[in-house]
């Protein structure tokens, strides 16, 4: 196995060009090799060479061929995925010269969850604008099932938030800040919100905001409804947006779940209440997702820095229970 690894790496090493990894990876996305060569501006024949070539070099099939054009196999799945970070990092290359050029100090890009957007990354983004004023950050909001594929891809730096407990651990370094809980949350106005040790049946008349599907914590308020007798809100609205859900809470008697780092800011200025409702699930770790510290740029392994600083910062902060 050793010697066949190593007979495949010398192959790409000194056989390899950019120009076939670009064909597969148009080949993937239309399906055709037909299509893919006029993208490339070559023609049907060498661009059949070129994946001839590839299989050879790599001992395995990439591509089968069906009545509605070629699928590629396991194998070229594999390659398809490994070939687009190569351009990826090429692009982050070229735009992180770019930027030295015009006299930035680098460039990241930050995946963030809700965990993580309004009290962890701001504190985090101060500290390393203080070392580095002339970086370049871009913030990229979303769920792990969006965040994921982007950080497997190279088209994100790191993650910031929840940190997944089963999917992409293999492929990905996980680094956790702190164990966070989730709490009950509503508008001040909100006629439970002075009340102390609120049941879950006095929340059952009121509408809620949920998070998306795809997300754990969605999962495991789902299971928690079933098991309280089929539970299912007479109102429900799906959002991933802090500022929506907090406006939201404001205008209508809604509850949400957040977790305690996340609303404890607004807490604490009057903006939302804490329901003296203990939520028996969504506990977890919350850290940062990357591959590896080697894939890190200097400006991104000083924001991975930025981010354990933080947390030190603000860990006691939190609302207390």
């Amino acid at each position: 196995m050793a010697t066949c690894h190593t007979r495949i790496v010398e192959r790409a090493l000194t056989r390899l060009k950019l120009r076939q990894l670009r064909l597969l990876v148009a080949v993937g996305k239309h399906g055709s090799i037909q299509n893919a060569a006029r993208d490339l501006g070559v023609s049907q024949p060498a661009a059949t060479k070129m994946i001839q070539d590839l299989e050879f070099d790599f001992e395995v099939k990439l591509f089968e061929r069906t009545n509605r054009g070629v699928v590629p196999t396991v194998f070229g799945d594999t390659l398809i995925r490994h070939g687009k970070l190569i351009f990826t990092q090429v692009s982050n290359a070229a735009q992180e010269l770019d930027d030295l050029s015009e006299g930035n100090s680098g460039r990241v890009v930050v995946g963030t969850l809700l965990a993580a957007s309004p009290t962890l990354l701001p504190v985090a983004i101060e500290q390393v604008l203080k070392d580095r004023p002339k970086v370049a950050i871009k913030i990229v909001e979303g769920t792990n099932e969006v965040l994921m594929p982007a950080l497997l891809s190279g088209e994100i730096d790191m993650i910031v938030g929840r940190l997944p407990s089963h999917r992409h651990r293999a492929k990905i370094v996980q680094e956790k800040f702190f164990d966070e809980r989730i709490l009950a949350v509503a508008g001040p106005q909100h006629p439970l919100a002075e009340r102390a040790g609120v049941t879950f049946e006095e929340l059952t008349s009121h509408g809620w905001i949920l998070p998306p599907v795809e997300t754990t914590l969605r999962r495991q308020t789902d299971q928690f409804f079933v098991l309280q007798g089929q539970y299912v809100p007479t109102v429900a609205i799906e959002s991933v947006s802090y500022l929506a859900n907090r406006s939201l809470m404001r205008m209508h008697d809604f509850v949400g779940l957040m977790p305690a780092h996340v609303a404890s800011l607004d807490i604490e200025k009057g903006l939302l209440a804490r329901i003296d409702w203990e939520v028996p699930f969504g506990a977890g770790p919350v850290g940062v997702s990357h591959r590896g510290e080697q894939s890190l740029s200097p400006a991104g392994a000083a924001f991975r820095d930025a981010l354990k600083q933080a947390v030190q910062d603000i860990q006691s902060s939190t609302v207390p229970a």
